[in-house]
């Protein structure tokens, strides 16, 4: 799946991207929600960043994660329009000046994945970092996981400790 992403052209997943955007600010648990997680996408992930801007124009608060490698967590942190981001110690990039929004104030998170299922079983990349997090989150949190059709198996390997999300939407 890593081969995948790597190889898919840009103009391909920016137009991927695009239709994904669409269907997620359609979605109800975005229109409803105030305060959004949304990743910040990277190593060909369904890139984010347009999403992100849209949540902001219409006034909702954005946070991403900020990884932490000594406990191997993450926390969601507030993503002001003007902040400065840079690879954090997974090489994902993330706000240089950290403000926590508690768990319980988060109303969605927008999850990646190296793949999907349909039921909302998720891959990710072996450190169990969104795991975690996902299982901390009180119970009416919505998870939304994004990726490209190409993403999307029969069924992915799972474990006790993983977490499936909510819906998964795709092109």
């Amino acid at each position: 799946m890593l081969f995948k992403l790597s190889v898919q052209k840009e103009e391909e997943r920016n137009r991927k991207s695009r239709i994904i955007k669409g269907k997620l600010l359609r979605r109800k648990e975005f229109v409803r929600a105030k305060r959004i997680m949304f990743y910040v996408a990277f190593g060909g992930e369904v890139a984010t960043e347009e999403m992100i801007k849209a949540a902001q124009k219409k006034g909702k608060l954005i946070t991403v994660p900020v990884f932490r490698r000594d406990r191997v967590s993450l926390r969601p942190a507030i993503l002001d329009e003007d902040a400065y981001l840079e690879k954090g110690p997974y090489g994902v990039p993330e706000p240089v000046e950290h403000q926590y929004l508690r768990l319980r104030d988060v109303d969605l998170v927008v999850v990646p994945g190296l793949a999907f299922d349909k039921q909302g079983g998720r891959l990710g990349r072996g450190k169990g970092c969104y795991d975690r997090f996902l299982k901390r989150l009180p119970a009416d949190t919505a998870t939304i996981g994004l990726a490209f059709d190409f993403q999307i198996l029969p069924s992915v390997p799972a474990a006790a400790h993983d977490v499936n999300v909510d819906k998964v939407l795709f092109a």
